[in-house]
């Protein structure tokens, strides 16, 4: 196990990528640009590597691609109605950056910073952001971490935390794209997803959740034994008409703040699998409905709309506004702490 580090300058600042390598060859490398992912390579039968997740080969394609392309996003992951919330009997107001909403903090959100870095022994890399009070609107000043370990059984651990010296609320993922075929394979939507979440989040056109989870028995929405991502994506479904396909939150089965097996991805045309685990209560799915546009990818390759998806666990869109869900909130004196593990097989 060895890590590698490689400076890039920019505009707004140095930005570190680190390279891990684990005893089977297998690597990951991970950017200080949005603490994120930019590409896990894995050993193939005839000795060689594929790299199964999509990205770019310009350390500054990272900046502001839509895609938010394996990044850390935040202050809050997902989308706030209206750009509004109360907390304790005031009133805050977020950055518009998604048709009526705020997502993934607004325009200068986590996934847009580089975050201070360090490597830690030989599997593990820190990443940490320090957030002022009043940072795209959200109130205290806000200190947040990831944790990134690379095991020799192809596992990625990320671990969060943070700690605010006033209420606040937090929401923290991953926001990388798989596809196991290869980055530049094209469509992703011959992938067979399992999801253990009997509930999802219907919308309101704007994708902010109406309320109570639905039962997804009987619909298009439902992954529970396994299906392909492409088998009724096209449905005559009010959900997938207003995503354009899946962009959708779902409730995790059992949630109890445990470590727990989340979704299995995989697919018939190679040998690779990766299982998503979490102690988060949800998973956005989201099957790359836009991804034409982005930044040119990897070895110039142009990814293209359903070319990869992401499974990003996370707490719900707009919780702080829906007393149904989860709270996100954090108080002084409280840690948040949230995993994810991806592992590869």
């Amino acid at each position: 196990m060895n890590i590698k580090k490689q400076v890039f300058p920019s505009q707004k600042g140095e930005i570190t990528w680190f390279t891990l390598t684990n005893g089977k060859g297998a690597e990951v490398v991970l950017s200080s640009l949005g603490a994120g992912v930019v590409s896990v390579r894995l050993p193939e039968a005839d000795g060689g590597f594929k790299d199964v997740v999509i990205g770019y080969d310009n350390p500054e394609a990272y900046f502001a691609d839509g895609p938010c392309s394996g990044k850390t996003p935040g202050r809050y992951a997902n989308r706030i109605a209206k750009g509004r919330f109360s907390l304790d009997g005031k009133e805050y107001e977020l950055p518009i950056n998604n048709g009526p909403n705020h997502l993934h903090g607004g325009p200068d959100g986590f996934q847009n910073r580089i975050w201070d870095c360090r490597a830690i022994g030989e599997n593990k890399v820190e990443f940490k952001l320090h957030s002022p009070d009043g940072d795209s609107g959200y109130p205290g000043a806000l200190d947040a971490t990831v944790i990134y370990t690379w095991g020799d059984d192809n596992a990625l651990d990320i671990d969060y935390s943070a700690e605010s010296d006033a209420p606040t609320y937090v929401n923290l993922t991953n926001h990388t794209y798989f596809n196991l075929n290869g980055h530049n394979s094209g469509t992703v939507l011959g992938h067979t997803l399992k999801m253990n979440c009997s509930e999802y989040l219907p919308t309101d056109p704007t994708q902010i959740p109406l309320g109570k989870p639905a039962s997804v028995n009987g619909t298009p929405m439902d992954f529970t034994s396994g299906s392909k991502i492409g088998a009724s994506i096209n449905a005559d479904f009010e959900a997938l008409k207003i995503g354009k396909g899946y962009d959708h939150c779902y409730m995790v089965d059992g949630y109890d703040g445990t470590l727990r097996e989340v979704a299995v991805l995989s697919s018939d045309e190679c040998d690779h699998k990766v299982t998503v685990l979490s102690n988060q209560p949800c998973a956005q799915i989201y099957t790359g409905n836009w991804l034409e546009g982005c930044p040119e990818g990897k070895g110039g390759y142009e990814y293209k709309d359903y070319d990869a998806v992401a499974i990003e666990c996370q707490g719900a869109p707009d919780a702080p506004n829906n007393m149904n869900m989860p709270s996100q909130r954090l108080d002084p004196g409280e840690r948040y702490e949230r995993t994810i593990r991806f592992v590869f097989e």
